[in-house]
């Protein structure tokens, strides 16, 4: 509870910092662009691209991975993979790039701290940069060879139905992002 209320406070703290100039965009620019504060993680999310480590992932591999968020948690699965990945994360919107510390509680990467920013591409849409290594928060957005990097745009699934919009942990469960 502790964490979702600073979560809360953290995002209308900062809901203005990240909205641009409204005399520099035209009326149907700024309604298409959400604002942070307005931005709805929660749901299944699915990698449209990825690279790792300079390395574009295989659209099969890429169409294996589902991301699930609900509130501040997260579940990551491959198919083909036993055990999904799930933990937490904490999302920092008052620096550029925007920031977020993923904590895995159980899976493959069980006990492992993964830093990453992350950027709003649209109402369906984000871009997240992961450092798998877990030693600092990414600068920008690429995943050159040298790096221990992970770059994923991820596109918002449509809802199937009310049940398929629940979150996959029950009631008390919330948000996420992952890496793998």
């Amino acid at each position: 509870m502790k964490l979702i209320l600073n979560i809360l406070i953290l995002c209308l703290s900062v809901c203005d910092c990240h909205a641009e100039d409204a005399n520099t965009k035209g009326p149907s620019d700024a309604a298409s662009t959400p604002k942070v504060v307005d931005f709805q993680f929660d749901r299944i999310w699915k990698p449209k691209a990825a690279m790792l480590q300079g390395v574009l992932l295989p659209k099969p591999s890429v169409d294996a991975i589902t991301l699930k968020i609900a509130g501040d948690k997260y579940e990551v699965t491959i198919t083909g993979e036993e055990q999904p990945d799930k933990g937490m994360f904490i999302l920092d919107e008052t620096v550029t790039p925007m920031r977020m510390a993923i904590k895995s509680v159980s899976g493959p990467n069980k006990g492992k701290i993964i830093l990453a920013i992350y950027e709003i591409k649209g109402e369906n849409a984000m871009r997240v940069c992961y450092d798998l290594s877990g030693n600092a928060f990414p600068t920008e957005f690429k995943a050159s060879k040298s790096s221990e990097f992970y770059l994923v745009g991820y596109r918002r699934q449509k809802a199937e139905g009310p049940e398929k919009a629940a979150s996959p942990w029950g009631a008390s469960e919330s948000q996420h992002v992952e890496v793998h």
